[in-house]
Order: structure tokens, then C-alpha cells, then sequence
């Protein structure tokens, strides 16, 4: 590995200030993507800014009608939360399902949406309830926020704060995990929402996109078999060693009458 300076942002001004004085830094929180690709040498930055322990980062809450989540918050937090848990069980369990127990108590929100990971979990669930990404310059709606793989809305030099979740009134996530990495093959993440029925599809295309068929589908009720009928393009999903487009559209079908079927009980 080359060498870089490593710097522990005192605080979120701090951690703003050094990548502005540095424009080949780096942020890192839990770390997980980021060393990875360090020790492949597909990154070479000048600094790494560690944020992971930033107070302002912190912190799980209910406000009002949203759960709110401090970015540096790691996916373990977010999955034993009683908060989260009470409040908007689905996502607890979509973190419960990330990596595994190594992954899970290092990684953070914040990261994972940041580096938006075409299969990563969070993405589904931000897309599905429409979360807010505020961050140290603005807030980002979800909806505007991911923006294919691997890039997001954010700017040079802007960091991930905390997102901000709606309360639906009810929602479910269900993944097809790939067995070596727990990342997603097929996620879909549905969530009823106070403007109608969200559903947001992970791993199975280049980056998280709203399922619209689905949407229609349930817009017309939410009862058990009405995703039986629809067909999946398989024309715009990935296609690797793993799994064809054809496989990742059946999965896509599959993930999603399971989270209905969640959903419903």
C-alpha cells in the first residue's frame, strides 16, 4: 500500500476544512469500502479524513413523524436500535441482513449511501420512503440523490451528516444475498406511504431504481398476489458470473412478492 497522511477530524468544520485544503482526500468513517479498494490500489489519496467518531454524526432519533439517523452510525446500531426498531422495523432488519457481524460493526449509513454501491441495502430503503440526505451544505431527497453506480448528487467536498427517514405506515425489505459477500443479488424494499406505495429495487440493475410497475400494481391495493402477473425488463439489469439479466428480473419478482407478503402479516 502506498503511503498517505492519516488525519482524525475534530469536527465536522475540521473534517470540510482539510478536504478543501486537500483535494485528493479522502473521508472514511467504518472504513469497509474504503480500505478494500486502498489495498487494491484502485484509490490513492493524499489524506485520509476520519470522521467515524465525529459527535455531529451521531445519534438515533424520532422527530416528529421521521426517524432520523446520524450518518456515522454503524449498521449494528441500526439493526439492534430499539428505536429503529419500534419506529420503522423493515429497516432494522434490512441492517441486519448487511455483510456480516465484522461488516456490520464497522460500516456505517452514511458510507454505504455515500458510496452507493449498486448492491448495497441502505439505497433501497432510502428510495422507497423518499429519505432526505442532509449533509453539511444541503439536503438531497432521495429521489435526486442516486445517480447511478457508485454516483450520487453529492458535490466535491460535501459530506453525509444524517438522513432522515418519512415514517411510512408500513414497509418490508427482502434480499436475495449473495452467499460469500451478503450483498444484495435482488433486494426490494416496499414502503406505504402517506403519498401512495413506494417500491425501490437494489443489486439487480447498475444502481437502486423505483420499480414503477410494481407501484402501479399495488396502487390499486395492497392484497396478496397482485405482483404475480408482472413481467420484469431484463434488459437494463446486470449480468455477470453470477447470475444472468434473465435470473435478476425473476429474482427481482421473487424479492418482491416476498416483501408483500411481509408487508401484509
Amino acid at each position: 500500500m502506498f503511503q498517505f497522511n492519516y488525519v482524525k477530524a475534530k469536527s465536522l468544520a475540521d473534517a470540510a476544512a482539510l478536504l478543501k485544503a486537500n483535494p485528493e482526500a479522502k473521508l472514511m468513517s467504518g472504513g469497509m469500502t474504503l480500505l478494500p479498494t486502498l489495498k487494491q490500489g484502485l484509490a490513492q489519496p493524499s489524506h485520509l479524513v476520519d470522521i467515524g467518531a465525529l459527535a455531529e454524526l451521531a445519534g438515533i432519533e424520532v422527530k416528529g413523524d421521521t426517524l432520523v439517523i446520524g450518518a456515522a452510525t454503524r449498521h449494528y446500531d441500526v439493526a439492534s436500535s430499539p428505536v429503529v426498531k419500534k419506529a420503522l422495523p423493515a429497516l432494522a432488519y434490512l441492517a441486519h441482513q448487511i455483510g456480516d457481524p465484522q461488516v456490520r460493526n464497522r460500516g456505517t449509513i452514511g458510507g454505504s449511501v455515500a458510496n452507493n454501491d449498486p448492491a448495497a441495502d441502505y439505497p433501497s430503503a432510502l428510495l422507497a420512503l423518499n429519505a432526505i440526505v442532509v449533509t453539511n451544505r444541503r439536503e438531497i431527497a432521495a429521489d435526486d440523490f442516486f445517480l447511478g453506480m457508485f454516483a450520487t448528487a453529492l458535490d466535491e467536498g460535501e459530506i453525509v451528516v444524517r438522513i432522515v427517514f418519512p415514517l411510512p405506515k408500513r414497509a418490508a425489505y427482502e434480499k436475495f444475498p449473495h452467499p460469500a459477500s451478503g450483498y444484495a443479488m435482488a433486494g426490494v424494499f416496499i414502503a406505504d406511504t402517506a403519498a401512495g406505495v413506494r417500491v425501490a429495487v437494489t443489486g439487480a440493475g447498475p444502481g437502486v431504481f423505483r420499480w414503477n410497475d410494481a407501484e402501479a400494481a399495488l396502487a390499486q391495493g395492497l392484497k396478496a398476489g397482485v405482483l404475480d402477473a408482472l413481467h420484469v425488463d431484463a434488459t437494463d439489469l446486470n449480468e455477470d458470473f453470477h447470475a444472468s439479466r434473465e435470473y435478476r428480473a425473476n429474482l427481482v419478482q421473487v424479492m418482491g412478492k416476498r416483501a408483500l407478503q411481509k408487508l401484509l402479516a
